[in-house]
């Protein structure tokens, strides 16, 4: 083989070596530059458009993908009756209704309850009057600080509903998720007890 052919093979072979060993350093790079774009699209934080119905109207927010109900409702609608107490729904006093059955909006992805009927304690007055169960605690002086009142009242209108007010025993019981570091207890059953007459005459 000629001086002028060996150094043409040689020449042809470290070219394709470097060929090579540029295509994955090529990849990697590529595919890093992509990776912020890719993130940005799957990024949760970037506003999503929700339909909420609260109170019996419908309510478009934007929000992140992981805002509780319970920021929705106080950080974006001003509905600041349900109350963040623990943020680890432990003590009750975040509960609003959701179709009727009671929640723990701390513990309640927003977008998980689109198209279902939602309703806090701004919304258990009608037409200018309180709710059975909202006079009843009036009447019963169930509140002190009132903290954890509204969490207590939706709890109880659920606790009627649901057949669970036929006795003082089975209201503590059925209540008990709901915690009064004032000790208002007993005043409480008896605003439930109450209220129960009334609802269910209703």
């Amino acid at each position: 083989m000629s001086d002028a052919s060996a150094r043409h093979s040689r020449r042809k072979f470290l070219m394709a070596t470097v060929s090579t060993a540029a295509v994955p350093v090529m990849a990697r790079t590529l595919s890093a530059e992509a990776a912020p774009a890719a993130r940005s699209a799957a990024d949760p934080r970037a506003p999503i458009g929700y339909k909420l119905k609260i109170n019996g109207q419908e309510r478009q927010l934007a929000l992140d993908a992981r805002t509780t109900l319970l920021d929705a409702l106080r950080e974006r609608l001003g509905l600041t009756g349900a109350k963040k107490g623990c943020d680890h729904g432990q003590c009750g006093a975040c509960t609003v209704l959701v179709d009727g059955r009671r929640v723990l909006s701390c513990l309640t992805l927003a977008a998980s309850v689109q198209g279902r009927s939602i309703t806090t304690i701004e919304g258990l007055a009608m037409n200018g009057e309180l709710h059975p169960m909202q006079q009843a605690f009036v009447d019963h002086d169930a509140f002190q600080c009132g903290y954890c009142t509204p969490g207590q009242i939706m709890s109880a209108v659920a606790c009627v509903h649901e057949g669970h007010a036929g006795s003082d025993a089975a209201i503590r019981e059925y209540m008990s998720g709901n915690l009064c570091r004032c000790g208002a207890y007993p005043n409480i059953v008896a605003a439930v007890d109450a209220a129960r007459s009334t609802m269910v005459k209703g």
